[in-house]
């Protein structure tokens, strides 16, 4: 059904436009730009809906707290994407995923600590005008991660 929004989309947004370098600009990809993440819990094969997550900006061991949100029904967070447009800047990030509290909040009873309590996921931002997804796919025992599209 998402498919059959993008024309109408397109179309309250308007035609793309022509860049200085000759290129068309598209405002729909303009406003999805950002950083956006996704979890799936890979024991029950769905979403990882309301598993806690943070966002920080790093500078070598230092951290701050740019964001705190608990995923959606979707494993998402429910404002969209984590960092909007202007507000994802070169740098690097870290997110963490509270694994071990989802898990049990689901039934799995986990040791204590758990084997992965909680996953942090630290990486670049080069291109800030880029969008960058970074999903996760997470059981009690093991994860993946990958820059997604």
């Amino acid at each position: 059904m998402d498919h059959m929004r993008w024309p109408i989309i397109r179309r309250r947004l308007g035609p793309a436009q022509a860049t200085d370098c000759g290129r068309r600009r598209d405002p729909l990809k303009e406003r999805l730009m950002g950083l956006s993440t996704h979890a799936l819990d890979t024991v029950h094969g769905c979403p990882a809906a309301g598993m806690e997550v943070a966002l920080y900006a790093t500078d070598g061991e230092s951290a701050r707290l740019v964001k705190a949100f608990r995923l959606n029904q979707d494993g998402r967070d429910p404002e969209g994407l984590v960092l909007a447009g202007e507000a994802l800047v070169r740098g690097s990030y870290r997110l963490v995923f509270d694994v071990a509290d989802y898990f049990r909040s689901k039934g799995l009873v986990l040791e204590r600590p758990a084997f992965l309590e909680r996953v942090r996921l630290d990486f670049g931002v080069a291109q800030p005008q880029a969008h960058w997804h970074v999903p996760l796919l997470v059981s009690p025992w093991s994860y993946t991660t990958y820059r997604g599209s």
